[in-house]
């Protein structure tokens, strides 16, 4: 079609040569048009890439709103399923604490009945014990250990001695008082002199004790034990009665011997055993064959302080020595220390005992009762 046009146009120009400059007008038209056109193309296929391109995206779309939508409805079914378990484990606990409080009240009532049977055994069982006032001194013993620290009806104080320190006891109290109120003593040793303070002794001790006590559900103690067993073979043969349950015992826990009293605790895994053995006050045991001895077993009490007073005491005939180098060897340097001491010129008097705890020692003096009897001896 354009080379016909480009004939007619040659024919044309043949015929009207004035007509030249509109043809060439006519072919930039033609051009220009051509040029639109290409540029209508380009955009009709970027429009239709685009058009694919959305097609593609929402069928993507589609997709992951469906996705979305499957993966909500699963949800929605594990809370659904969620909720029912809470819900019939809330309906399961509301029985359960249902039951509770009915056990509840059933075990007060019981409470209330158990406590009123223990009102009676509670105030038998209750100690109150006034500690009267009594006198303690240092005799030159010391103890080891913190199983000798203890406190009973004779008072015996472990006192924990500082190194470089010494303890001396007079035989007259008013000795000791002298020494105390000079304060400041100069000791000879050898060719040198050393300064030494003298300061009281004080202790705090209970003045009044209030302790309750109560019978253990699981231990007896067992008491008129036989002399000539040993005590390995005493306890074994004790444990070996006491586990038979033909004898009225059970499993043993442990047996324990408290030398102090010369009795043995049995301790049981279970509570119903120690009642019935203390109900039957004798009991025989075989502890040589073919030969028994009465044993006798009683209740074993636990006890608590439930009121405890204290005051401070001084002890009037000890004196603590302080500032004591280490110069010599440790008894020369006591008896360096007493031979001072006993000189009344350096106000001192006769010495009933005295330790020398040297620096970077530790040492535990025990303090016992200073009875008249060992007052009027001295």
């Amino acid at each position: 079609m354009l080379r016909q046009m480009s004939t007619e146009v040659k024919d044309f120009s043949l015929i009207n040569g004035d007509s030249m400059g509109t043809l060439e007008n006519i072919q930039k038209e033609i051009n220009k048009c051509k040029c639109q056109h290409e540029a209508l193309l380009k955009e009709h296929e970027i429009i239709k890439d685009g058009i694919e391109n959305n097609k593609t995206f929402a069928k993507k779309f589609q997709q992951r709103t469906e996705d979305k939508k499957n993966s909500l409805e699963v949800d929605d079914k594990k809370r659904t399923e969620r909720l029912e378990k809470e819900q019939e484990k809330l309906s399961t606990s509301q029985k359960e604490q249902e039951k509770l409080r009915t056990e509840i009240m059933r075990m007060k009532e019981e409470l209330e009945s158990v406590e009123k049977k223990n009102d009676f055994l509670r105030q038998k069982t209750e100690v109150s014990t006034a500690v009267p006032e009594k006198k303690v001194v240092f005799k030159g013993k010391t103890a080891e250990g913190a199983h000798c620290q203890s406190f009973d009806a004779n008072p015996r104080i472990v006192y924990p001695m500082e190194g470089g320190t010494a303890l001396i006891t007079f035989e007259d109290e008013g000795v000791a008082q002298k020494v105390l109120s000079l304060k400041e003593h100069k000791v000879q040793l050898g060719e040198c002199t050393i300064n030494v303070q003298a300061q009281p002794i004080q202790f705090l001790v209970p003045t009044y004790i209030e302790m309750d006590t109560q019978i253990c559900p699981h231990r007896i103690l067992v008491s008129n034990l036989p002399n000539k067993v040993p005590e390995d073979k005493l306890l074994d043969k004790l444990q070996i009665h006491f586990a038979k349950k033909k004898h009225g015992g059970g499993d043993v826990d442990d047996v324990d011997m408290l030398h102090d009293s010369g009795t043995v605790v049995i301790t049981f895994t279970e509570n119903n055993v120690a009642k019935g053995l203390t109900d039957q006050l004798e009991h025989k045991v075989e502890f040589m064959k073919n030969q028994t001895h009465k044993v006798k077993v009683t209740p074993f009490l636990n006890g608590e302080i439930s009121r405890l007073q204290n005051r401070n005491s001084m002890c009037l005939r000890t004196v603590k020595l302080t500032g004591i180098p280490d110069i010599m060897e440790l008894e020369n340097l006591q008896d360096h220390l007493e031979i001072h001491f006993q000189k009344a010129t350096n106000g001192g008097g006769e010495v009933e005992s005295i330790i020398y705890n040297p620096i970077d020692h530790t040492t535990l003096a025990l303090f016992t009762e200073d009875s008249p009897e060992d007052s009027q001896s001295i």
